[in-house]
């Protein structure tokens, strides 16, 4: 079967119909026992990054054109006897069908790289990975790759996330993982013991995490803020002048709403920054930990400024388009009646003129510097820029000169400039390491 599965990740020597050829003489050999999706996509870049893979299938002859030709794919008994390291792609209901494979099992390194649903989650007290090395005692089991897709594997790790955590309770073991991860383009993260997979599994389940309490938080401004301008804009004038404004609501009101969320939202990056900065000078040091409630309340800042800029954005757009609404034709087709009625030829009011041209090109301003500390702040962008640049983006944008929580540790007043900014930087405030927005 021919095609995209079937293609390199990494040019090598190619066969006729655009497939690995055989892995380079030397190459460390690597087993797989599975022959499902994730399976050929992880035999894939395995064998474009250099290794010789075999794969291990209840049906070698079915599975066989689905895996790159430099592949060798056999009985699970034959691959797991020679490699050293076996990767293990296949349901957690099926674990138990490889106990016969013990005796050849021994002494090597199993990587687990299965995921529960929600529910199994939920249902079992122990990991896939703990289940796992509970079957085979005399294996090294190590939890990995289960937060890569088989897209990721396929187009590379440039098009997901890079980061693959890694644990198991052998530090020997880890250490191969590590490398071989290293040399499939990915980055190793060690998440400690074996202990800690369950927790790793549950990374897939997570929607969002770290978004939730702002969204919520947004969305809880934006109520309260609607209200309030639906009460002053449109219901005051139709109690008291019986003035039907109701029009207003759909963009007018929510037009003038989304300024007022986006002002809260900017206040509360910097808000946190400030009282931690106080906490520490009373304190008289700053390795003592936060209350819980700054603790979080600094580790959600770089989500709120992300909203605070999504609602700038709306305002913007919205603004736009208030000229193009049918209620705003009309006032100008009012205005024009009752200039003609007057006898004015000429309306020109110098002062609303200055004010409302000084007003769009702040606004304009505004707006695209806090889309460049956005932009700046997503990892991907981060991530391509060197400390200097970092900086100088920091600095273009706002008056305090950035710097790190460990650059602090001789005086107070660079931690105080560096709390109140609103561009991501790594803290460790508390001693927990999160990306936050610093001025």
């Amino acid at each position: 079967m021919s095609g995209e599965m079937d293609k390199p990740l990494i040019g090598r020597h190619l066969d006729s119909d655009g497939s690995l050829a055989e892995a380079p003489s030397g190459a460390p050999k690597v087993g797989i026992l599975g022959s499902g999706d994730f399976a050929r996509s992880l035999a894939t870049r395995l064998v474009g990054s250099g290794f010789n893979v075999v794969v291990g299938s209840r049906n070698p002859k079915r599975s066989a054109g689905l895996f790159p030709s430099a592949a060798q794919v056999t009985f699970q008994v034959d691959a797991v006897s020679s490699p050293e390291v076996i990767f293990v792609a296949v349901f957690r209901e099926h674990y138990s069908s490889l106990c016969r494979l013990s005796e050849q099992l021994a002494g090597k390194i199993l990587v687990d790289v299965s995921n529960p649903t929600e529910q199994e989650h939920l249902r079992h007290r122990e990991s896939n990975a703990e289940y796992l090395a509970s079957l085979f005692p005399t294996c090294t089991v190590v939890k990995a790759f289960n937060v890569i897709s088989a897209w990721t594997l396929q187009a590379g790790p440039r098009d997901g996330n890079r980061q693959v955590p890694i644990c198991g309770d052998q530090p020997e073991a880890k250490r191969a993982v590590s490398e071989m991860v290293h040399a499939m383009g990915f980055m190793p993260v060690d998440m400690g013991s074996l202990a800690s997979s369950r927790e790793v599994e549950a990374i897939p389940l997570r929607l969002l995490p770290g978004w939730k309490v702002p969204t919520l938080l947004a969305l809880g401004l934006f109520v309260c803020f609607y209200a309030y301008n639906f009460i002053r804009d449109v219901l005051q004038p139709y109690v008291q002048e019986r003035k039907n404004k109701f029009y207003k609501l759909p963009v007018s009101v929510v037009n003038t709403t989304l300024p007022c969320v986006a002002y809260v939202l900017l206040s509360l990056v910097y808000l946190p920054g400030v009282l931690a900065a106080a906490l520490q000078l009373r304190r008289g040091t700053k390795y003592r930990r936060f209350p819980d409630w700054l603790d979080h309340w600094l580790q959600h800042r770089k989500q709120i400024g992300l909203l605070s800029f999504f609602c700038a954005a709306l305002h913007a757009l919205y603004s736009f388009c208030l000229p193009l609404r049918r209620s705003h034709r009309y006032d100008l087709v009012n205005l024009a009646v009752k200039q003609v009625l007057a006898n004015k030829s000429h309306l020109w009011v110098e002062e609303e003129v200055w004010r409302m041209e000084i007003y769009l090109s702040v606004g304009v301003l505004a707006l695209g510097t806090l889309s460049l500390l956005a932009v700046t702040s997503l990892p991907s962008i981060a991530n391509s820029l060197n400390w200097r640049e970092f900086s100088f983006v920091q600095r273009a944008s706002a008056w305090p000169k950035p710097t790190s929580h460990k650059q602090s540790q001789d005086t107070h007043l660079p931690a105080l400039a560096s709390a109140c900014s609103p561009v991501p930087v790594s803290t460790s405030c508390g001693h927990t390491e999160y990306s936050s927005w610093t001025l």
